[in-house]
């Protein structure tokens, strides 16, 4: 498993949904940059269990990436048509009509194995023939992306494990503050919480105030 984090996120374009239900085929992540913060997001599979949960998890916390002039976006490795037929289902059917975000079409995998998610490899046998060593879906994996397209964070889930939405608004506003005041941010800060000047605070001073 690659880590992303310190480098040049790699960069893609790809049939996306949009807005619910509109199909685009050139979605880019290249345009968000010197614009945006971006929350990448990777899911196993349409139509499953725990994958809908995290999409409407991420789409009742959507004013507050917006506030932050986050972009979010999901991707897993299903076609646009699977993203499309999805969105229109009722919740209370399975569905997740209502997710407003742009979900991406990673048909051919390359995002997911260029972002290093992919759960699985190809192999070729000594009879040239080619196969698969796992599902070759992707893992939940999140990525928070800088404006100038730097990888900041990255957290990567086994397929039963579902992700804290609260924890990827958090490390948002983590970066955010660092970017805003120079400060780093200690364990378990959020939003309002005191942060420390690594060039002038030593840890011992920092401590004694908490």
């Amino acid at each position: 498993m690659a880590v992303l984090v310190g480098k040049k996120a790699p960069l893609f374009t790809s049939k996306a949904v949009i807005n619910g239900g509109e199909i685009v085929n050139d979605f880019s992540l290249d345009k968000f940059l010197g614009k945006k913060t971006i929350v990448l997001f990777f899911y196993p599979k349409d139509f499953t269990f725990v994958c809908p949960t995290e999409l409407f998890a991420f789409q009742e916390k959507i004013e507050e990436f917006k506030s932050r002039n986050v972009e979010l976006i999901a991707c897993s490795t299903d076609s646009e048509q699977s993203h499309w037929g999805w969105l229109q289902v009722e919740k209370e059917n399975g569905g997740i009509k209502g997710v407003t975000y742009p979900i991406l079409a990673d048909i051919d995998k390359t995002i997911s194995m260029n972002y290093d998610v992919l759960f699985g490899d190809y192999e070729v046998d000594e009879n040239e023939s080619l196969s698969a060593t796992g599902p070759m879906i992707a893992f939940r994996a999140l990525f928070i992306i800088d404006k100038n397209g730097i990888v900041q964070h990255q957290l990567v889930n086994h397929l039963p494990l579902g992700r804290n939405v609260d924890e990827a608004i958090r490390m948002v506003d983590a970066l955010h503050h660092h970017e805003e005041n120079g400060e780093v941010c200690p364990a378990n800060w959020k939003q309002g919480d005191e942060a420390m000047n690594e060039s002038h605070e030593s840890v011992a001073d920092y401590l004694s105030k908490i």
